[in-house]
């Protein structure tokens, strides 16, 4: 027989670890990748309870098993992919 323990599933966040400027280790958790005009861009939250907004990176593949990720100016490529992200989880999440 079941229990309630076995029928929940049990999410484990993907974790980032990125280097800051100061060269300081920052664990993020990855919510999501979001394609955007033939880009991709991941979505990092960091991973602490004082977290105050989403990262948004852009992703460059450096290999086949390397990927880089990089900082946008551009603020409507950003609000872009932001919103892209939150279409997406409408039906889960409240974003007002």
């Amino acid at each position: 027989m079941l229990n309630n323990e076995d029928m929940m599933e049990v999410y484990e966040p993907e974790l980032v670890t990125l280097v800051d400027d100061e060269g300081n280790e920052v664990e993020f958790e990855l919510l999501d990748v979001i394609e955007y005009e033939n880009e991709e861009y991941v979505l990092l939250i960091e991973n602490n309870e004082d977290a105050e907004g989403v990262i948004i990176l852009k992703i460059e593949s450096l290999d086949d098993e390397t990927e880089n990720y990089v900082g946008i100016d551009d603020e409507e490529i950003l609000s872009n992919v932001f919103e892209a992200f939150k279409e997406k989880y409408k039906d889960e999440f409240d974003f007002e």
